[in-house]
């Protein structure tokens, strides 16, 4: 198999508008209801609004509004923020950091689109129940569980996608605790989950005296094996987290995770769950980390020198076109996923994963591919 030959401009304008068909296709089954995490035998059941992806089908919504302006989208994209409005008034399964990939492309999307009022005041009560997790000991933002707990003080490399809504919500409000809280835990992220190598742990421990503890894995296949979403998180985080810092350190971060990504590509582009196999290996990939990188080279390209942005918009561009050519579900379907070949949880000898969700489509995976080919077609405001 040879290179990806990067897509062009009429091949994303096509792939986006197919895209767009999809999304239209699956408004009546996910208006009233949420879209799974991931799919089963290709096809999204309908759930409540209580995981930490349900944000992910409105950001497509959206994306898709911006595309078109037709007004079917709109609506049900407000039926989302009302919704996501009930789950945070009503603190419904927000116990967790998720509230960025949750509350960002559904209603800071909402709010920059159409000036929803009720889309802005979810949006910042989400950013508000997000600081209530950070850890002054160990300045981190807690993932999961209990408060404190011993067995829960960590974080994960996830979370720096969490922290554009609190950017977000300090300049809309004009509260400098909001940002503040996400440079301190930004600081401990990458101190901690990037190895010297530009590869990243999933999981980072920390001393309840506030002092680094050690890293591990709940996804990826060991702990010190390389989880693609989790190095996939570590790009695209770290170039928002320069972009909204103006930090060299996040800088240097992004160019060293890349770099490390790049090493362990096979040659579609589009890594394996684990980067620690390659296809050979049998193991499954996982095509939306390729869909997050990407979205990260375009955001690098979008803010860098012009000396630079070339080399990373032709990356992302051969990584959009493999996904496109080979990934992109062939078949238009009520419940279909946009690519095919993701994995949300692979259990492993050593990880403590829940199987479910393995080569199937991904409500991420969509909607990043989604939000690249929006980059690409045209200029775009980002929701991060």
């Amino acid at each position: 198999m040879s290179r990806p030959l990067p897509i062009t401009g009429e091949q994303v304008q096509t792939a986006l508008d197919r895209a767009v068909g999809q999304v239209r296709l699956n408004l009546p089954k996910y208006t009233k209801r949420c879209q799974n995490h991931s799919s089963v035998n290709g096809i999204y059941p309908a759930c409540g609004n209580t995981q930490w992806t349900c944000g992910f089908w409105p950001g497509e919504v959206w994306l898709a509004y911006e595309r078109t302006r037709d007004d079917a989208f709109r609506q049900t994209g407000k039926a989302m923020v009302e919704s996501f409005h009930r789950r945070i008034v009503k603190k419904i399964r927000v116990a967790h950091h998720d509230m960025g990939f949750l509350y960002t492309p559904a209603c800071v999307a909402a709010y920059r689109l159409t000036g929803d009022e009720q889309a802005r005041e979810a949006a910042i009560l989400a950013a508000d129940q997000l600081i209530s997790r950070f850890q002054p000991k160990g300045e981190f933002i807690q993932a999961w569980g209990r408060m404190g707990a011993r067995m829960n003080y960590r974080f994960i490399i996830d979370c720096l996608l969490n922290l554009p809504l609190l950017y977000w919500a300090g300049r809309e409000t004009g509260d400098g605790k909001y940002e503040d809280i996400a440079r301190r835990h930004t600081a401990t992220c990458m101190a901690n989950s990037f190895r010297p190598d530009g590869s990243t742990f999933h999981t980072f421990y920390m001393n309840k005296d506030g002092t680094p503890g050690y890293g591990r894995t709940c996804q990826g296949y060991k702990d010190d094996s390389f989880w693609a979403r989790g190095q996939a998180w570590g790009v695209y985080g770290s170039i928002l987290s320069y972009r909204d810092t103006g930090d060299p350190a996040a800088l240097d971060t992004f160019k060293r995770a890349l770099a490390f990504y790049l090493t362990r590509l096979p040659e579609d582009l589009v890594p394996c769950w684990d980067m620690l196999f390659q296809p050979d290996s049998g193991e499954p990939r996982d095509s939306s980390s390729a869909a997050i990188v990407a979205c990260g080279l375009l955001e690098a390209a979008r803010i860098l020198p012009r000396e630079e942005s070339g080399e990373y918009e032709k990356l992302a561009r051969e990584m959009v076109g493999s996904l496109t050519e080979c990934y992109a579900v062939p078949e238009p379907k009520v419940g279909a996923g946009l690519i095919l070949h993701g994995t949300y949880s692979k259990k492993s000898p050593y990880n403590t994963c829940f199987p479910e969700g393995v080569d199937e489509c991904t409500s991420w995976g969509d909607f990043f591919y989604l939000e690249a080919l929006t980059r690409l077609a045209g200029d775009w405001d980002p929701y991060w």
